[in-house]
């Protein structure tokens, strides 16, 4: 079994245990994501959100051909506990109806596809997702090492992740688009 991993985020260039043969490429199927997960580490992570504008994601192989071994490997990457039902997406490509995912994934040679599936969240109130205004907010009131570490997230995933809620908090903190495409 072909087995691809989705990427918006820290995976692309953290993937820590996930088993990715070889690089992560940007041809990736258009999926709405946006930068509405306040994470534990403190940053505003990309995550789907339905009423996001779709961007080209990244996608990479994985060196696996079991996917019970794939999913694994991507839910302790994201610290997420097994007995959670959510927070790993998985897509079979030949059990599933057509849409534009799937007839990526078959133009792509690709049996299953996985990702990360953690909804939005702001105040530890998960699947609530915030407004680009709370996030901001959210952002400015951050400090010292958590506000870099923070700002290093936003500068790290990648510039083809250009989503309407990117655009508002470089803005709004004076960030520079050099600064974030320098990183």
């Amino acid at each position: 079994m072909k087995i691809a991993c989705l990427g918006w985020g820290s995976l692309i260039w953290k993937p820590g245990l996930l088993p990715v043969a070889g690089s992560w490429y940007a041809d990736g199927p258009t999926v709405p994501v946006e930068f509405v997960r306040i994470s534990d580490g403190g940053e505003v992570a990309t995550a789907l959100c339905l009423n996001a504008e779709p961007v080209n994601v990244f996608w990479a192989l994985l060196a696996t051909a079991s996917l019970d071994v794939a999913c694994k490997a991507l839910r302790e990457r994201e610290g997420i506990p097994a007995e959670r039902v959510d927070g790993v997406g998985i897509m079979l490509v030949d059990h599933t109806t057509t849409g534009p995912l799937q007839a990526w994934a078959r133009h792509k040679a690709i049996d299953a596809l996985i990702w990360t599936a953690l909804p939005a969240r702001i105040a530890s109130t998960e699947g609530r997702v915030p407004g680009v205004e709370e996030v901001i907010n959210y952002l400015q009131q951050l400090n010292g090492d958590k506000r870099e570490h923070a700002r290093r997230y936003i500068e790290q995933v990648p510039p083809q992740i250009d989503t309407a809620y990117r655009r508002a908090i470089v803005n709004a903190l004076g960030w520079h688009q050099a600064d974030i495409l320098s990183t």
